[in-house]
């Protein structure tokens, strides 16, 4: 989850202990937060980035770090597209002006704002497109100089690749609106470039939408079929989350309400799934995965609250889990 508390992209000692002690808690893999690829793509002004070279020196740390704990390092490549240039969500959220932090042009697939009160985005050409998709190559290319073995493309929660895929934000005549096939092209000429940078060997995931939760909006059979798609473009896990595009969406949040999406990309697209939103318990977790609703369990605020919830779930569920030597006769 995003931190705010980078500067100009960087990392920096709040991100070492962050991250790397969630390694030590026992996750099995570590992400970072949503790191943009190119500047005018981060949320607020504190994210963080992979857009500079200079950048890849603290990440390097970071995920030395995180693989002598046995956790794997993955890194997320986000770019937020409308939802670009806000402030903090403790500074209050709201979209900044130049004089105030911000910057101008965000863009979008159609001059159409998030919310009132944002900026209206640029709509981008196809030199833009073009330009954008070299973004993430190039965030693939330094992650993996900064030693990531995960990389996870970010298209849920509203953001560009996101924003391409529905019907919502996207409201273009050419090869890159209206159709399915037309509002995926983006997403899919995202992944192949990516694929063709990062190692076979590791694994790429994607991170979407599943729902709109809107009518009209993205749809799960769309999630399904995307999925499909994705799957034989060489993505391997499909992140199963929800919502984001409209702020008029209504979520029936409760505990594993968007489980439903990972069970059913799982099965229909016969590719590996995560599970996210309210895992709280191990019981929870461990049913999720048991059950075939998913293959990873993924878990984000009960993480923020307690970075060593794998280890004391693993204790709870009789498992055996590796123990950093400084805490075993703890614990």
């Amino acid at each position: 989850m995003c931190m705010y508390s980078s500067e100009d992209g960087f990392a920096n000692d709040w991100h070492v202990v962050h991250l790397g002690s969630r390694a030590v808690g026992g996750a099995g893999l570590v992400f970072t937060e949503a790191t943009a690829v190119e500047a005018r793509g981060r949320i607020s002004p504190q994210d963080l980035g992979i857009y500079r070279d200079e950048h890849i020196e603290v990440l390097s740390r970071i995920t030395r770090f995180i693989k002598e704990q046995g956790s794997v390092p993955g890194i997320q490549l986000a770019h937020a597209g409308r939802k670009a240039g806000t402030a903090r969500s403790w500074d209050g959220g709201k979209p900044l002006n130049v004089e105030q932090g911000g910057w101008t042009p965000v863009v979008g697939p159609s001059p159409i704002p998030f919310m009132e009160g944002y900026q209206v985005p640029a709509e981008l050409d196809r030199t833009g497109i073009q330009e954008v998709t070299q973004t993430f190559v190039r965030g693939a290319e330094r992650s993996l100089e900064a030693g990531f073995e995960v990389a996870e493309l970010h298209g849920a929660h509203g953001y560009l690749m996101h924003q391409f895929l529905s019907p919502i934000s996207n409201t273009r005549t050419d090869e890159y609106g209206g159709s399915f096939e037309n509002r995926i092209r983006f997403v899919v000429e995202i992944t192949e470039a990516v694929r063709k940078v990062w190692p076979e060997r590791l694994p790429l995931f994607i991170r979407i939408s599943a729902t709109d939760w809107v009518e009209g909006g993205w749809s799960l059979d769309e999630s399904v079929e995307l999925s499909k798609i994705l799957k034989n473009l060489g993505v391997d896990l499909v992140d199963c989350s929800s919502g984001g595009t409209d702020i008029k969406a209504k979520y029936p949040i409760g505990p594993g309400y968007q489980t439903p999406f990972a069970e059913r990309i799982r099965r229909e697209a016969n590719i590996c799934t995560g599970a996210v939103g309210l895992i709280t318990s191990p019981a929870q977790a461990d049913h999720i995965i048991r059950t075939g609703q998913a293959d990873v369990a993924v878990l984000a605020r009960e993480l923020l609250r307690d970075p060593y919830w794998p280890r004391r779930a693993a204790k709870e569920l009789g498992q055996e889990i590796d123990t950093p030597p400084q805490y075993r006769r703890a614990w």
